[in-house]
């Protein structure tokens, strides 16, 4: 085994606290994939939650993989040595499931490029008996698949806690992969592409029509666990590699109460459910045993009844994800003394326009959470707001100009940190049908915007890369005619919105505005959120 890729695994696990490493024989072999980096992955909770539900089987054992770093990746190319799993350092290809769990659309190539690797055919149908079966979980799977169904046998749609479970009891007892996929059909939130067909109206046209083959149902129903404080989910293991250094997690909350018309999150998430104080009170204190660094996750601390009792608790750093702009905001701030940065995100710059997305917050609520943090001693305010978003005009961007402005004049304590995002329509949200803005305009605004806070005191402003935002749509909204793009991808080409792919039209998946009847790549997934509902709340946010 190459010296330089193994001296790096074992480092990795030098570092680490709490990993798992049990022996192989006789048990069902699973390597859990992320498609991104080891710091990314591992500072993600829910990757972290299905590895210690893995391992706590007694007949599993669960090892992890992630992306090569620079430097490791040249290295695999160089030697063709095949990606390995880090416990055991055995290649994926010998282990009896590859289990992705994708977070993020423009992780999609990492998926084909870590199975090219793995020496895996990427394409589902081009694998046989010999190969793992390979599935996908993940928030990505939630409510848009399809533009990896081709590369995919299983697809966990929903919640996994309970699901996984009755996909390895199947597992057990299925004599062949026609046999397992054939069973894992009949278990709810259980997604087997290959045995649907999907047709459509001509090369460039939408879906005309979707058909299952039995046992297969023609509608998944995501699955969703009742009461989050029941479940095994948790974080296993620290590491100072993490993005989160030597940082331990813990949920909070699952789903929002707020239902902001852009947020896929606020949706696929439903019913928000908050743990039992009582059980995250104990969780804090097991982690303790390990870290004094405890991070606290949820849409929106804010929303927590028990947030200021659990912050109180003492010989804790606590780090939360965001507030709220709020007055109950201005408590909690009050407990969070001496940290570095607390987040809000107004989204919008006026109030028309937070209308429009239903961002339940007011000009003077940003104001005072704003001023509040800054006075009370955090270093950095960071506001998240996004470019593109329906109805938008030049005015809404003056108006964010406006804002940061107000609050530097407030206050001339601490940074204030702009983190600008280009708007991305998502599925199972009310602005699913509308379309993205144009790049030259996004370019435009993000312009001006930086020219109009220029030179004010403390104020950065960071904004994503565009282009990157346009491929985050189109996997976000686009179906199994995007495989191609994602191998396109994967095989370390570039893609252009104006040189486009072959075979696909970025202004029929990106750019026009899709009308209410038409069959929409996830509309075969349940997810609690009906679509006639979604429809009319999009017509009334944009005036249809």
């Amino acid at each position: 085994m190459n010296k330089k890729l193994l001296g790096k695994a074992e480092y990795l696990l030098s570092k680490e606290k709490g990993t798992v490493f049990k022996d192989p024989g006789g048990k069902i072999n699973v390597v859990l994939v992320f498609p991104n980096t080891y710091s990314v992955g591992m500072s993600n909770l829910g990757y972290q939650g299905i590895y210690g539900l893995l391992n706590d089987m007694d007949d599993v054992v669960c090892e992890r993989a992630f992306l090569p770093g620079p430097e490791e990746m040249a290295e695999y190319e160089r030697t063709g040595d095949e990606i390995f799993a880090l416990e055991s350092k055995r290649p994926l290809g010998r282990f009896d499931i590859v289990a992705f769990s994708v977070s993020f659309e423009n992780d999609y190539p990492n998926v084909i490029k870590m199975l090219k690797l793995a020496n895996i055919p990427a394409r589902s149908l081009m694998r046989h008996s010999g190969h793992p079966v390979v599935i996908m979980g993940g928030v990505c799977a939630f409510y848009n698949p399809e533009p990896l169904a081709e590369f995919f046998d299983i697809c966990v749609i929903g919640e996994a806690e309970e699901a996984l479970p009755e996909f390895l009891a199947a597992f057990r007892t299925s004599r062949s992969k026609e046999a397992l996929f054939r069973e894992s059909a009949k278990i709810e939130g259980i997604y087997v592409p290959r045995m649907y067909e999907v047709a459509y109206s001509g090369e460039g046209g939408g879906i005309v029509s979707r058909k299952a083959f039995p046992p297969a149902s023609a509608v998944i129903r995501k699955r969703t666990v009742t009461d989050i404080s029941t479940s095994p989910m948790k974080q296993r293991i620290t590491t100072p590699e993490a993005e989160f250094s030597d940082m331990y997690l813990l949920e909070t909350m699952r789903g929002c109460v707020w239902a902001c018309r852009f947020c896929v999150a606020g949706r696929i998430y439903k019913p928000a459910r908050r743990k039992d104080p009582g059980l995250l009170r104990d969780e804090i204190q097991e982690a303790l045993a390990r870290t004094k660094k405890v991070g606290l996750v949820g849409p929106s601390l804010t929303d927590y009844p028990m947030a200021e009792e659990v912050l109180s608790i003492e010989g804790v750093d606590f780090s939360i994800t965001s507030l709220r702009a709020s007055p109950r905001s201005g408590r909690i701030v009050a407990l969070m003394k001496g940290h570095k940065s607390i987040s809000i995100a107004p989204e919008a710059g006026t109030q028309r326009l937070r209308d429009v997305i239903n961002k339940r917050i007011s000009d003077q609520d940003i104001f005072e959470t704003a001023g509040l943090i800054l006075e009370g001693g955090i270093e950095t305010l960071r506001l998240y707001f996004m470019i593109g978003l329906p109805t938008e005009r030049m005015e809404d961007i003056e108006g964010i100009i406006a804002l940061v402005r107000k609050i530097r004049e407030n206050t001339a304590r601490g940074f204030i940190t702009l983190s600008v995002s280009t708007f991305v329509p998502k599925p199972f949200t009310p602005f699913q049908w509308h379309p993205m803005a144009a790049l030259k305009d996004v370019k435009e605004r993000l312009k001006y915007l930086k020219k109009g806070l220029s030179g004010l005191r403390g104020v950065r402003v960071f904004h994503d890369v565009p282009k990157y935002a346009y491929l985050q749509g189109l996997f976000s909204l686009g179906d199994r005619r995007l495989s191609g793009l994602a191998e396109h991808l994967a095989s370390g080409k570039e893609f252009s919105l104006r040189e486009g792919h072959p075979g696909i039209d970025s202004d029929f998946f990106l750019f026009r505005q899709k009308s209410g009847e038409e069959i929409l790549p996830w509309d075969f997934i349940d997810a609690g959120v009906p679509k006639e509902r979604l429809w009319n709340e999009y017509c009334e946010a944009v005036g249809l």
